[in-house]
């Protein structure tokens, strides 16, 4: 007997990479995407009602093994040299089995409020179940350490994680706990097993001025902890510009977080397409840093996508709540532009082209938000302030 595909009809389907289509029909077959439209469906369709269809979404940044943190690291405002120290102090206990179980706790939230697909920086060794709901798992080996002891040991350790995860990368942690030698190593590797790269960049003010001058709260952080080098700061001239080079040299990296950026260095960095800031709009406000270049980096093309960053620094999981704060407080976005970052952008970021939005062959990772709207002004007013759901039952 033939199998018989599935048809859903709603009042709107948005596919992210085309214009929202009110009043709509998809067919999925095989847990795939295999037709969309608008108007009436070909044949009998299931009606789904009030509600816009869309794809699934995509955190292009977390840290999963936080996922056990009962309220965020600090306070409000706390400096991130300080807050990295509190975070050291609270975590310090914390082991390889308890590292699974906040992951697997980590990924199921996600798979409850609809992210299919997540970049996961992880510390090696860890456990990834095979199947949590769905969610597929983008893990980018940590590595750090200013000694060259420490980052040849973490290196090892996210070599033999590369061999055993297939779709994984690596992540030389941040300028101000990788030395330079390390950062090299990192490249040589993704280079050589041709992985993507993620790196913490531009976080803070402070680390500006660590890269710049060698001085400033990071370097009594870092003198603190014992671990301080004075031959690695500062950096050469315009640390920022020669970073953003230098990680173009990977296959496809990410720059995490991006909040100090300025013109010149996102100028840079729209060279080169391989390249995708991911923005974690809670954690930003979190630290009450300034507004977020995004819309510079959005006007100059720059590929933008959405993560979460971890429960030490934000509420939840909830990658669709950072799309709700930037629709409710950075109204010169434009709203489609936000979408595409919560979706699409990730999916792109992380290598996948068959999650993120709707298309032909794309994977029928779906999710629903409830919608009477009849324009998509009204319909993107909607998303600010209803919940996102996964629509579940359409992958067999």
């Amino acid at each position: 007997m033939k199998h018989q595909s599935q048809m859903l009809s709603a009042r709107w389907i948005v596919p992210v990479t085309s214009e929202p289509i009110h009043g709509g029909w998809l067919e999925i077959d095989g847990g795939q995407v295999v037709d969309f439209g608008s108007g009436a469906a070909p044949r009998s369709a299931k009606d789904l009602g009030d509600v816009a269809v869309l794809p699934g979404l995509v955190n292009a940044h977390t840290h999963l093994e936080f996922s056990d943190c009962p309220e965020m690291v600090g306070f409000p405002g706390i400096s991130l040299p300080e807050w990295i120290g509190e975070v050291v102090r609270t975590r310090r206990a914390t082991d390889e089995a308890s590292r699974n179980v906040a992951i697997e706790c980590g990924m199921r939230e996600c798979a409850r409020t609809g992210t299919y697909l997540v970049g996961e920086i992880t510390t090696p060794p860890c456990l990834y179940q095979s199947a949590t709901d769905g969610v597929d798992v983008i893990s980018f080996a940590e590595v750090l350490g200013l000694s060259s002891e420490r980052g040849r040991e973490r290196l090892d350790v996210a070599k033999a994680h590369l061999e055993v995860n297939a779709r994984s990368g690596v992540s030389p942690h941040a300028p101000y706990s990788t030395s330079l030698e390390t950062l090299n190593a990192c490249l040589e590797l993704v280079n050589a097993t041709d992985r993507p790269l993620a790196m913490h960049v531009a976080e803070s003010p402070h680390e500006r001025e660590l890269l710049q001058t060698g001085t400033g709260p990071f370097a009594e952080a870092l003198k603190s902890m014992g671990v301080w080098r004075e031959d690695l700061f500062p950096w050469p001239a315009d640390p920022f510009v020669w970073l953003i080079e230098k990680l173009a040299q990977a296959p496809r990296s990410l720059l995490i977080h991006a909040n100090d950026l300025n013109d010149a260095e996102i100028a840079k960095l729209a060279e080169y397409p391989q390249m995708t800031v991911v923005y974690c709009p809670r954690t930003h406000h979190f630290f009450q840093y300034e507004p977020h270049p995004v819309a510079t980096m959005l006007s100059h093309g720059v590929r933008v996508a959405l993560g979460t960053d971890s429960k030490a620094s934000n509420p939840d999981l909830n990658l669709w709540s950072e799309a709700q704060f930037l629709w409710q407080h950075r109204v010169d976005l434009a709203p489609q532009a936000v979408l595409r970052m919560a979706t699409w952008s990730g999916s792109q970021a992380l290598g996948r082209n068959d999650v993120g939005c709707i298309r032909k062959g794309c994977l029928a990772k779906l999710g629903c938000v409830r919608s009477s709207a009849s324009t998509e002004e009204q319909l993107f007013r909607d998303f600010a302030t209803h919940d996102y759901a996964p629509l579940g039952g359409l992958t067999a």
